[in-house]
């Protein structure tokens, strides 16, 4: 008497332990990568020998090589710094210092430029100006 042999079911492939190695990395590179806003036009800010960085909360104004003025993703002229300041210091000011301003320069941009930029800023009501820069130098 012959028998039947049985068949043999094939087990389907368990994507379990797959799946969860990439939630896994995906979670891994949320939390280790870091999100920043681009700056609106090329800049290589001048380096400092300071320890300390500023606050990350105020609003950030840029300073191109060429002088162009930027501030809330918007160019400006310089006679219509403050009310683009202000405007910039309203939109972000959830928790921020609104006495507070970061002023990234391009290293090569005019020193007078940067220094009438900064006199508007006094005028327009910015208590504190954090100057940013490149670590690494002195």
């Amino acid at each position: 008497m012959k028998l039947r042999q049985p068949q043999r079911r094939e087990r389907p492939e368990n994507v379990t332990p797959l799946i969860n190695v990439v939630f896994l990395l995906l979670i891994f590179f949320m939390m280790a990568g870091q999100l920043s806003r681009s700056d609106p036009f090329p800049l290589s800010p001048p380096s400092s020998a300071s320890e300390r960085e500023p606050a990350k909360d105020p609003a950030t104004l840029y300073v191109a090589a060429d002088g162009r003025i930027s501030v809330g993703g918007q160019t400006v002229k310089l006679a219509g710094l403050a009310d683009a300041v202000a405007e910039a210091r309203g939109a972000e000011a959830r928790g921020a210092d609104t006495g507070r301003l970061r002023l990234k320069a391009d290293a090569r941009a005019d020193a007078a430029r940067v220094v009438a930029v900064m006199d508007r800023l006094r005028e327009a009501g910015v208590e504190r100006i954090d100057m940013l820069t490149v670590r690494g130098g002195g």
